[in-house]
């Protein structure tokens, strides 16, 4: 088996392998759309493992984007291999160990069902740090929003609450396992472009003129249909325990009704009792669940 670095002339075999196998794991960068805007450069080093007949049997590859950079680490897109062999996931490992620079860790993602995959982590090594699980309503009765008197909630304006966005989402998130690297006023900007983005769907809560909370309801899909997927909630930490995640948390699942939608997702980590508890009350319902595993490099 030989492993080398993706060229161009082969994204194409290595897309058809990302969608041959991404059932078996965490799909959320193996969408259609990513793969047809995805490109093997040095945001996304990735390498494939073919047999003497040039076929791909694994593909192993690495998001590296400025947001990833700037918390020193990289998450995985793809880490695969047919044979389920920890060598041979060990080689393209030690491939992409070409690209760490100044990263403390890599992680990746691992349905809990994928005992295979489990097993191959732990013999490299990997540990740990955290689970993560997808709630799925659906059952969209709205219930009342139940506003407190002094807050309101306004849609996001692109060009204006870019900062705003940042200072709750920021505030709220900075001890949170995987969201501790802070966004920029310049990622969000970026967001209305993208080809998640319903209008209307982010919002901000407001306690009189200042920004109190966010949540944003975007497009995806689930089980080959479409869902309206609710994330990020967040509400500033001095704020936190007045009911206010709740109220943003209607507001998403209305504004979902309204948009036609007939579920709502969002994903919730294991240790984040509080907010697990407040999405069961809301009507959710655990469906899947991951876990992350971390390899420090440093």
């Amino acid at each position: 088996m030989k492993v080398e670095a993706l060229k161009m002339e082969r994204q194409g075999d290595f897309f058809e392998y990302c969608k041959k196998h991404r059932k078996e794991l965490d799909d959320s960068f193996l969408y259609d759309e990513d793969l047809e805007n995805f490109k093997a450069d040095a945001e996304n080093p990735t390498y494939i493992m073919t047999d003497s007949n040039g076929q791909i049997k694994g593909a192993a590859s690495l998001i590296l984007d400025d947001y990833h950079r700037r918390g020193n680490r990289a998450r995985f897109r793809i880490f695969h291999c047919e044979s389920h062999d920890d060598q041979d996931y060990k080689r393209l490992f030690e491939a992409l160990l070409k690209h760490k620079m100044s990263l403390d860790h890599v992680f990746l993602f691992v349905p809990l069902l994928n005992e295979k995959l489990k097993v191959v982590m732990e013999k490299l090594n990997f540990d740990v740090e955290r689970y993560t699980f997808l709630l799925v309503r659906e059952d969209l009765e709205v219930r009342d929003l139940a506003i407190p008197k002094g807050y309101q909630i306004k849609s996001f304006q692109p060009g204006e609450d870019e900062d705003a966005w940042c200072l709750v989402r920021n505030a709220a998130f900075s001890t949170l396992k995987g969201s501790e690297t802070a966004i920029t006023p310049e990622m969000v900007a970026k967001m209305p472009a993208e080809s998640d983005y319903l209008d209307g769907g982010m919002m901000i809560l407001y306690e009189n003129d200042e920004p109190v909370g966010v949540v944003r309801g975007s497009d995806d899909e689930y089980e080959g249909s479409p869902i309206m997927n609710i994330g990020p909630v967040a509400v500033l930490p001095e704020y936190q325990g007045r009911g206010l995640g709740r109220v943003l948390v209607r507001a998403a699942i209305k504004f979902s009704k309204d948009k036609g939608y007939k579920r709502c997702v969002l994903c919730v980590n294991g240790d984040n009792e509080q907010a697990k508890a407040l999405y069961l009350q809301e009507g959710f319902e655990q469906t899947e669940g991951v876990v992350c595993y971390r390899y420090e490099l440093k």
